[in-house]
């Protein structure tokens, strides 16, 4: 029987439950064990997918096409599972599941209620991922104290009965604050969250304290008997200077030990050989390198999280520490690009939905092609660089997307209506009136890569799938026009109808795709195309002033092939 860890937060949000999780996967995976998390969201949205990046942060998209909560990119890049619609769920789905069923007659003339209906859903939902794996990690969303939040709560209370007690541990993610007036850490905003806690019938196995600073025994000894919890298992949580450097961090505190022994799981010592190589890398790299993201979502940087995440990954293939410059697409349009754009090594302009900031974007992806700076596009960055060189080297002026001028001439990006869906296996369609929830491309889609190219050097494969996200596509009408002027797709479905990757041919290193590489990409597996385009951000930049360097080939300066992409 699998083995669950529920993690709940206290106190204030933000405290990086999902990183938590993700890392004691890492630790329990590095123990040998098959490890797999979900999160438990209490938001009445049925999935993440409608709601603004300012409120919600990135939508993070799952093989099966699942548009789902940000913290599943972490547990993705912290461990070896590919998670599924099954791996989140929230309030909205579960009432959702509830009442189709209760419509359906299902629950044969019960008055429907919270407790045992909604509840039960919760639990069948968790139990739902168990098969195969020995501990299961789930992450319930807010904070303790939020009304939303307790059908989940009292739906894990519930799972210790279920799967029996020595099958359930509970973490609680907590805040030590240090107050410097006083010179005092302060334990009083965890011992209430506790106090909450076990209000609701749940006693936490495991405190995991936030802090800036290690805890002194005594503050140890202080909250273990508030809090009614072993003195081991308070363990401190300080702060680090990277996120991957929390498994090693919880490791230091013992955290792996105190959960094997309380499941009685007969393992090794974990090897973190690799996550210590991944923390040198970015805390000691030999290189440098400045990528400027163009994007218009920049006032929340969680807007980006898998994004930025990957750039780090492409880093730590190169031994580089990836320096951040953003640019607001909104500010370039009033500005120019000059003053933004001059000194970084790469540009980046990310996805997006709608016109606002658009301009500036394909203003920044118009210096990047013109000043040989490389380039890397992603979703609607490959859109609107397929815009930029339809008007400015193609001749076509008044070229645009269709989304965001329904009367242009030149529709080079538009709404695809049918097309064969090689993920689902039949044709699908599409039009302007469907709804916003559930018609854009989805999930992981094949596509076979021309070889020669930038996109199949980086790969090593003709043959690759990848994420998606997207409503509009590349107009095939303009494929010969785009040739003759010197971008190429090199990248296609394997039918050649939908366009997946465009290059321009003179340029040192310029790249859109259709699809979001950033969600596949680990730290101990860099994905191909960010790796390739931080090398030739590198490379550029040497051109530029060899001084920095020496000769050697950037080639011989990646990281050992342990953290070469295994999918070739």
């Amino acid at each position: 029987m699998a083995k669950y860890i529920f993690v709940t937060g206290g106190v204030v949000s933000s405290l990086g439950k999902g990183i938590a999780s993700a890392a004691i996967g890492a630790l329990l995976e590095a123990r040998g064990l098959r490890v797999t998390l979900q999160k438990l969201d209490p938001y009445i949205n049925v999935d993440p997918g409608t709601l603004s990046p300012f409120q919600h942060g990135e939508v993070f998209v799952t093989d099966d096409g699942a548009e789902t909560d940000l913290d599943l990119g972490h547990y993705e890049r912290f461990t070896h599972i590919r998670t599924t619609q099954a791996n989140n769920a929230t309030t909205g789905r579960i009432y959702h599941n509830v009442i189709t069923k209760e419509r359906r007659g299902d629950y044969l003339g019960d008055t429907v209620q919270v407790i045992p209906h909604i509840t039960d859903e919760i639990k069948n939902a968790i139990k739902a991922v168990s098969n195969g794996y020995d501990v299961v990690i789930v992450e319930i969303g807010g904070t303790i104290g939020d009304i939303e939040s307790l059908p989940f709560l009292e739906a894990i209370r519930q799972m210790r009965y279920d799967v029996d007690r020595e099958n359930v541990l509970y973490v609680h993610l907590t805040l030590i604050p240090y107050i410097p007036s006083a010179g005092e850490l302060k334990t009083k905003p965890t011992q209430h969250s506790v106090r909450e806690l076990r209000e609701i019938g749940i006693q936490p196995d495991a405190l995991l304290c936030r802090c800036d600073r290690p805890l002194p025994p005594g503050i140890k000894k202080k909250i273990a008997l508030y809090c009614n919890v072993d003195v081991e298992a308070v363990i401190g949580a300080i702060d680090v200077e990277t996120i991957y450097e929390v498994p090693l961090a919880l490791h230091e505190e013992a955290l792996d030990t105190l959960i094997a022994k309380k499941f009685g799981f007969d393992t090794n010592k974990p090897d973190l050989s690799r996550w210590q190589e991944v923390v040198r890398r970015i805390k000691e790299p030999r290189n440098e390198v400045t990528i400027a993201i163009v994007g218009k979502y920049i006032g929340l940087k969680d807007s980006y999280k898998s994004l930025l995440e990957a750039l780090i990954h492409g880093g730590i293939a190169n031994d580089a520490r990836v320096v951040f410059q953003w640019v607001d697409s909104e500010e370039v349009e009033v500005n120019g690009p000059e003053r933004f754009l001059s000194e970084a090594d790469g540009v980046l302009v990310p996805g997006g939905f709608g016109y606002r900031g658009i301009e500036g974007k394909i203003e920044a992806i118009r210096y990047a092609r013109e000043k040989k700076i490389p380039f890397l596009g992603i979703c609607l960055g490959m859109q609107c660089a397929v815009i930029e060189f339809a008007r400015n080297v193609c001749g076509l002026e008044k070229a645009n997307s269709a989304e965001f001028d329904i009367n242009t001439p030149d529709p080079v990006i538009y709404l695809m209506e049918k097309w064969y869906d090689f993920r689902k296996g039949r044709v699908e369609e599409r039009s302007a009136e469907s709804q916003k929830g559930g018609t854009m491309r989805l999930g992981a889609y094949p596509c076979v890569l021309t070889e020669g190219s930038h996109a199949y050097n980086a790969y090593r494969t003709r043959e690759i799938s990848e994420r998606h996200r997207h409503r509009y596509e590349f107009n095939n009408a303009y494929r010969g026009v785009f040739a003759r002027h010197g971008l190429r797709v090199s990248g296609a479905s394997p039918d050649g109808e939908l366009v997946e990757i465009v290059e321009v041919e003179d340029h040192p290193w310029f790249l859109g795709c259709q699809f979001h590489p950033e969600f596949k990409s680990r730290p101990t597996e860099p994905h191909p195309l960010f790796k390739a385009f931080i090398e030739a951000s590198l490379r550029e930049k040497r051109s530029l002033f060899p001084y920095l360097g020496d000769d050697e080939a950037l080639s011989d300066i990646h990281v050992s092939s342990e953290f070469d992409d295994e999918d070739g």
